[in-house]
């Protein structure tokens, strides 16, 4: 998702721009900036609605078939329905947190962690912080190893084309994880990489574009095996033990959850809206609603497709695992545009990192020319402390992606962890203050239940995501083991 003008600013400076005092504008300039002196937005409910589906659209979708498989035809498509209700009712919760005091005309939040300081405040500010930044971090390693188990499938497609498929075509994701890392050491010292008006609709395209190849791939597949396969209740026990049943189970709730997370920026998006009336809380409700609606469809087909597809052995990932064989380079286009979407995506994620990091720093160390003096190589104005930190992360990222490059483990934990505190303890939390609701009403009872029920589920996929990882280094070989 394209940020605007006014994150542009907060990622370079780390707090945003005074407003003007729109009392000092004459009366016609009331046409082009809004009540907090910023140029006037224009978002709709339909602008809005295509925002959160660019944002939410992306590499989650190719583990859905897996998580299906391993909860079956009843609790599946089920899980996901749940997981979208909540989803929705919680952002829901988030919208009206937009505005502090009047939804209409009260002090507008720009960011998630504006939204949250205004209502909460304090230690909540710090921890929330402290949340989204190991979420982000944690994002940075699942899609490097989401790149390179693509770019490994390329070059396995290929053998596989060449040799045939008995061949084994083992080949190592190190070197791509590598080749991956490389890339983003040079693309994190662009400034405002993600603020590139174009990358927005790359990676839209691509997103668009993979999943669209996964869903078709999986509709010919069924229809050329001339019935649907699966079972009610799932991978059976008896192919897996009872406790590895319960633990992929609890590890699917992780892999739906991380395929719809999206609150983190959701206040971001509302800050596109144009000024009431109708409010923005009002128009991104509706937005919400057509977004999820869209996106579960669209998730219910690619899940549900490829466990119909291949059953039981349904792959972890739809476009790697090699359900598919043919048509090679139909599946070589796909798991491209999955890797430059990644490389995209991996910046946008980590900017906001490196700029409060870098804020610190300075604030720090304002004094440090170590920290503080740029100089120009080429286009670009670099700084040591940018060049050596920037690229120290980038280079730990990899390592520990080469080191648990279980793609499925990870997005599992990764769903788990960001899907209680972002998703729904922070939203009711503030909607409570924001909304006054008073405690041990029935309101405030039923929201409490929420998320407490929500927090069981965090925990139980995260257990289960653990077991996973726990489970597979059993046979893995760091930096040796290939696929």
């Amino acid at each position: 998702m394209a940020e605007n003008s006014s994150s542009k600013y907060y990622s370079q400076n780390g707090s945003y721009p005074p407003p003007m005092e729109v009392s000092s504008l004459e009366q016609g300039d009331s046409k082009w900036f809004d009540d907090d002196g910023r140029p006037k937005r224009s978002g709709t409910v339909w602008t809005a609605s295509a925002h959160i589906i660019t944002a939410v659209i992306g590499s989650g979708v190719l583990s859905l078939a897996w998580a299906i498989a391993q909860l079956g035809w009843v609790a599946g498509p089920a899980v996901m329905i749940l997981f979208a209700f909540v989803i929705y009712y919680t952002s829901s919760l988030l919208a009206d947190c937009y505005r502090s005091g009047d939804p209409s005309t009260g002090k507008r939040n720009y960011t998630y962690m504006d939204a949250v300081h205004a209502n909460l405040g304090g230690l909540k500010v710090k921890i929330c912080g402290v949340i989204q930044y190991a979420n982000l971090f944690g994002v940075a390693i699942g899609y490097t190893i989401a790149a390179s188990i693509s770019m490994t499938a390329i070059k396995r497609s290929d053998c596989f084309h060449e040799k045939g498929h008995e061949n084994p075509c083992h080949a190592s994701s190190n070197p791509y994880m590598i080749i991956f890392g490389l890339i983003e050491i040079l693309f994190s010292q662009i400034p405002d990489f993600d603020q590139i008006w174009w990358l927005s609709i790359v990676a839209a395209i691509m997103s668009f574009t993979y999943s669209t190849i996964g869903l078709a791939l999986g509709i010919v597949q069924v229809v050329d095996n001339k019935g649907i396969k699966g079972s009610f209740t799932g991978v059976s026990i008896g192919s897996v033990t009872q406790a590895e049943k319960i633990w992929r189970s609890l590890q699917a709730f992780g892999n739906i959850a991380f395929a719809y997370s999206y609150s983190i920026i959701l206040i971001e998006i509302q800050d596109t809206i144009k000024a009431p009336p109708p409010s923005e809380s009002k128009v991104m409700r509706r937005a919400t609603l057509v977004s999820v609606v869209v996106t579960t469809l669209f998730y219910m087909l690619c899940g549900c497709f490829g466990y119909a597809a291949f059953g039981d052995a349904a792959p972890g990932n739809l476009l790697t695992g090699f359900g598919f064989y043919n048509p090679f380079w139909l599946l070589n286009i796909a798991n491209a545009a999955i890797v430059i979407h990644l490389i995209g995506a991996y910046q946008v994620y980590c900017q906001p990192l490196f700029a409060f990091i870098e804020k610190r720093a300075i604030t720090t160390w304002p004094d440090s020319k170590f920290i503080t003096k740029e100089f120009s190589v080429g286009p670009l104005k670099l700084s040591m402390f940018r060049l050596v930190w920037r690229t120290i992360f980038v280079c730990l990222t990899t390592l520990i992606s080469m080191l648990l490059p279980f793609f499925n483990d990870v997005v599992g934990l990764l769903g788990a962890l960001g899907f209680w505190p972002l998703t729904v303890y922070f939203p009711v939390e503030m909607y409570i203050v924001q909304k006054k609701v008073p405690k041990w009403s029935t309101r405030w009872i039923c929201l409490q239940m929420l998320s407490v029920a929500c927090l069981i589920i965090s925990v139980a996929a995260a257990a289960g995501s653990i077991a996973g990882v726990v489970s597979d280094l059993k046979v893995y070989k760091p930096l040796k083991s290939s696929t």
